[in-house]
């Protein structure tokens, strides 16, 4: 007697924050007993067998002792990672009959399984869920605590199931029948994202207003957040560099909907999303420590390709404290991110690319001892010590920050008299909104949206300052102060202060302050 099973299934994989419908085919025949995975799987889908074995068996089904083979198609892309288990477990149970093989049809399976059979949660489901929407798929399986994350995408079916009995049990009656286990959210649903009422008055807030006595940097986080710009912040310790890195993001707007998704879906894929909150609206900070590694900071590994730092930062702020302790590689890595706004990580088998969108914050102490110009005075390194220490930020980096700010000690009375000129986030945050609404405006019909993503080919084209006003650049560059690029970021820098003033376009002296900016040096 001749025994011939086959059955399909789908899943997805991801390759960077791109998303990949497989097919899954599970053939059951006569012959040695077996399970045989082909189709490029890694180490931890091929440890699926047991996996999968014993989740069947303890959901209380039988195990088809005949030779299983199953096929990931296409099978010149790499799968990687538990998510495929389901997909798996259900097509080998659709060739044996064990449920209507039929009833797999339109959906899309992800999850790891126990050894008990319970479904267990896996990263990268809001993108995996994009997919399959986009590939027209009706519907997708997931475990109850990715029900949420894939529920984002509205024209998607959500199922989710506690367990492979429970889904087995649904699967079986075609999803006519209610199973208390097992939860369906219908697709159609629109996206509307909740955005708490931001307040200086919560204990663990940061506020800009907790930053006494250093105005101008205020000032200078203020106009990087209203229109994307880089910064650079300079002085000894305990000044408000780091104080002030930390509160940039709580002046920055909200993130709309279609920059939330691609936030959360970056956050999925490595694995960090917030407990309970499925959906990132906060532009988020990271700040990685001096010792960590340029896969780390730009993104890679050794086996799954793993977005770092500079994608997790994405539409909001990468800050980088102590930078020239961080290896020189790891901030040359950041050039690429800096101009193209993502991160391109190629490897033999598959290429990634990961959104890199940030606003990136550098944080230095200006000579090894720390102790550069204090009251005390108390710096014993040499001028060519201090040189040699900011110099491990390299020349093209710092061409790529817009804004470079020197903090200075402070004394009591400068403390006392400032704290009546300080404003709250909130106050700030109003005139950032305000700034970026403008900017929106005149960009309207091109791919830019901020100030800083505006080539300079469309500066010099179609958004040049007034007449004269480029004057004091001009200057300035006859003196080879500035370079090319640096020209382009001075322009840019200036219609950031010409939308904060709420002039149509910027003069002299928004040039100037622009200039003073870029240069360290503003008045």
């Amino acid at each position: 007697m001749v025994f011939l099973a086959l059955a399909r299934a789908h899943s997805v994989a991801l390759v960077g924050v791109q998303g990949h419908p497989v097919e899954i085919e599970a053939d059951i025949e006569n012959g040695l007993v077996t399970l045989l995975l082909v189709g490029l799987p890694d180490t931890a889908l091929r440890e699926a067998r047991d996996r999968i074995r014993s989740a069947i068996v303890n959901s209380g089904e039988s195990w088809p002792n005949r030779r299983i083979t199953v096929g990931l198609s296409p099978a010149s892309l790499p799968k990687r990672g538990s998510g495929f288990d389901l997909a798996i477990a259900l097509a080998i149970m659709g060739a044996s009959e064990a449920i209507p093989a039929a009833s797999l049809n339109g959906l899309v399976l992800l999850g790891e399984l126990g050894l008990d059979g319970r479904i267990r949660p896996v990263p990268g489901v809001l993108p995996a869920a994009a997919c399959a929407a986009s590939a027209g798929f009706a519907g997708i399986v997931v475990c109850d605590e990715n029900a949420a994350e894939a529920a984002l995408v509205p024209e998607l079916k959500v199922i989710a199931a506690p367990t492979l009995a429970a889904i087995t049990l649904w699967l079986r009656c075609g999803g006519r029948f209610a199973c208390d286990d097992v939860t369906v959210l219908e697709a159609g649903r629109d996206l509307r994202i909740a955005y708490p009422a931001r307040s200086s008055a919560e204990p663990a807030g940061k506020d800009l207003a907790d930053l006494v006595g250093q105005p101008v940097a205020r000032r200078g986080a203020e106009i990087c957040a209203a229109g994307g710009h880089h910064i650079m912040l300079l002085g000894p310790p305990g000044v408000g560099k780091t104080m002030l890195a930390e509160r940039i993001p709580s002046v920055m707007p909200r993130l709309e909907p279609q920059a939330a998704l691609e936030v959360s879906a970056i956050h999925s894929v490595a694995g960090t999303l917030p407990p309970g909150r499925p959906l990132i609206t906060d532009p988020p900070f990271c700040a990685p420590h001096h010792t960590a590694t340029r896969a780390a900071i730009v993104g890679g590994g050794s086996g799954m390709v793993r977005p770092g730092a500079a994608s997790l930062a994405h539409q909001g702020c990468l800050f980088l404290d102590e930078a020239p302790e961080f290896g020189r590689d790891v901030l040359d890595g950041l050039r690429q991110p800096l101009e193209s706004g993502e991160v391109v990580i190629a490897r033999a088998a598959v290429t990634a690319r990961f959104p890199a969108r940030f606003t990136l914050v550098l944080a230095a102490n200006p000579c090894p001892c720390a102790s550069a110009r204090t009251v005390a005075g108390g710096c014993s390194c040499t001028p060519m010590a201090r040189r040699r220490y900011l110099s491990r930020l390299s020349g093209p980096l710092l061409d790529r920050i817009d804004a470079k700010i020197e903090f200075l000690p402070v004394s009591r009375r400068e403390l006392l008299s400032d704290r009546g000129f300080t404003e709250p986030s909130t106050v700030v945050a109003d005139r950032v909104v305000q700034a970026r609404e403008r900017a929106s405006a005149r960009l309207a019909g091109t791919p830019w949206r901020l100030n800083a993503q505006v080539p300079g080919s469309e500066l010099r084209r179609r958004f040049a300052p007034a007449a004269g006003g480029l004057a004091p650049l001009e200057r300035a560059m006859d003196l080879g102060r500035v370079s090319a690029r640096g020209a382009d970021r001075v322009i840019r820098l200036s219609w950031t202060l010409a939308d904060l003033a709420g002039l149509g376009r910027p003069g002299a002296d928004e040039v100037g302050y622009a200039l003073g900016l870029w240069s360290g040096t503003p008045q």
